[in-house]
């Protein structure tokens, strides 16, 4: 009964209010007393955040609350009913719009009730998807943070005539649905009376912004530790011998695989001057990987060198392979710490200078004994030659076999120096191979600290 009896009520009170009103009004008595309006903003989640087009999608509770002069009663004489909720569309309502709008529907905003008090005092709380446009500062991306803004005013009332007041000092966080992008650091709201050039009059506005931090866990294992881990195979390039013919073609894929991410990176930056900070790690080792590349080359040309190069220079053979060979721990081409070589110089050691001296003897070539044998061929044809002697008719004979030894002497010489000759040339080839060797141990580990560094560097600004 007491239920039916507040319902009698309400529609009595209802159709006393609306008699002989009208929406279409600014509800004051005094057209010039300002209406004060209330802002607050609810943030209940994140929908999206467009960095390339630059656009923030928000899910928004609005609440707007101001006195209506024309909305008052007296609730003694309505059964002490003190609050009523009526459709929105049948009150004034003040047309406080998002300034930096960013979307192409400009509906009206969602006709839910408002609450009226006896004292005329109306609150509207609407829910609104909105879309605002928003600079994005992709420099430090994945690690970066932005700051968007929401700016509420009115858009045809001037500040004489309705006024902004702000409810809090920021927007509400307390409904906030956690994103799985973004965490949020704060939404200070500041009030600013902004005079345009079209108008005299000030019109305020309430400024929302919105510090956003981005949370960086996907980004570095989808697209950072990729590039890390694919620019650490760039110096092994280096590693690999000469010979294997792999060398270019493993600078070449590494540099494929870095296009391909640097790709998708682009295609989620806006297109702005202000390069991310991971496009630029991208740049730079694809930099590294295009020079490795190019030193590969010319290392490889260093290393097939053959006999008709120019002998390595005074200064490589000290600087290189005196000194540069030892601190990198390159031994000749062929030879490592457990070479046949290396075993035949430790038993020289063991067995003495003596046994050294006695296998060197033993395996001497016998073109460094071609003096002696000359002067035992000399000593061979004198004494033909006296044995011979006694015997005329032996002469001729004699002078043919002289005839031959001279021959055979000169081919002999011709022979050593055919083989002299081909010693110089595979021992130079073989000073360029290594001079080739050293400088690719060089470079790998110039380039294992450069990718170091940078991985670091990159690393650095996420903490």
């Amino acid at each position: 009964a007491v239920e039916s009896a507040k319902g009698k009520y309400a529609h009595m009170l209802f159709n006393k209010l609306f008699e002989d009103y009208s929406n279409a009004l600014r509800p004051v008595e005094d057209t010039d007393k300002v209406l004060n309006v209330t802002l607050q903003i609810t943030l209940s989640q994140i929908k999206d955040m467009d960095e390339r087009n630059q656009i923030l999608s928000a899910y928004l509770w609005i609440r707007q609350s101001w006195y209506d002069a024309y909305l008052r009663w007296d609730k003694d004489k309505y059964d002490g009913l003190d609050s009523i909720r009526i459709p929105s569309s049948l009150v004034w309502r003040p047309d406080i719009v998002l300034y930096n709008k960013a979307d192409d529907d400009f509906s009206e905003p969602v006709n839910t009730n408002v609450v009226l008090r006896y004292d005329g005092k109306i609150t509207w709380d609407a829910p609104a998807i909105t879309k605002s446009s928003c600079v994005v500062d992709v420099s430090y991306f994945p690690f970066d943070s932005q700051q968007c803004n929401l700016t509420f005013g009115s858009w045809t009332y001037n500040g004489n005539q309705v006024d902004i007041i702000n409810s809090l000092d920021s927007g509400d966080l307390s409904d906030f649905i956690e994103d799985v992008e973004w965490e949020i650091h704060g939404m200070p709201a500041v009030k600013n009376v902004i005079t345009y050039g079209c108008c005299s009059e000030p019109y305020p506005d309430v400024t929302f912004t919105l510090i956003l931090k981005r949370k960086s866990s996907f980004y570095i294992f989808n697209l950072l530790l990729p590039c890390i881990l694919i620019s650490f195979l760039a110096p092994l390039g280096f590693y690999l011998p000469a010979d294997s013919g792999e060398k270019v073609s493993l600078g070449v894929t590494v540099l494929l695989a870095l296009t391909v991410f640097q790709l998708m990176v682009a295609e989620i930056m806006p297109p702005s001057e202000n390069v991310p900070l991971i496009g630029k790690y991208y740049i730079a080792t694809m930099t590294m990987i295009t020079a490795s590349t190019a030193l590969t080359i010319i290392i490889m040309n260093l290393h097939h060198c053959g006999s008709e190069a120019k002998p390595v220079p005074q200064w490589a053979k000290v600087v290189i392979l005196d000194y540069m060979s030892k601190i990198f721990f390159v031994y000749d081409v062929g030879e490592n710490c457990t070479s046949p070589k290396r075993e035949k110089e430790e038993e020289c050691r063991l067995d003495g200078d003596n046994g050294c001296q006695r296998k060197h003897k033993e395996v001497r070539s016998p073109l460094s004994n071609r003096n002696d044998d000359c002067n035992l061929k000399d000593k061979l044809n004198g004494n033909w030659n006296k044995s011979c002697g006694v015997h005329g008719e032996n002469v001729r004979e004699t002078v043919n076999c002289c005839s031959c030894y001279k021959m055979l002497i000169k081919n002999i010489e011709y022979i050593a120096n055919c083989v002299r000759d081909h010693k110089a040339n595979r021992a130079k080839g073989i000073e360029w191979k290594k001079v080739a060797k050293v400088m690719d141990r060089f470079f790998m580990w110039i380039f294992f600290i450069m990718v170091f560094f940078m991985s670091v560097l990159i690393i650095g600004k996420a903490a």
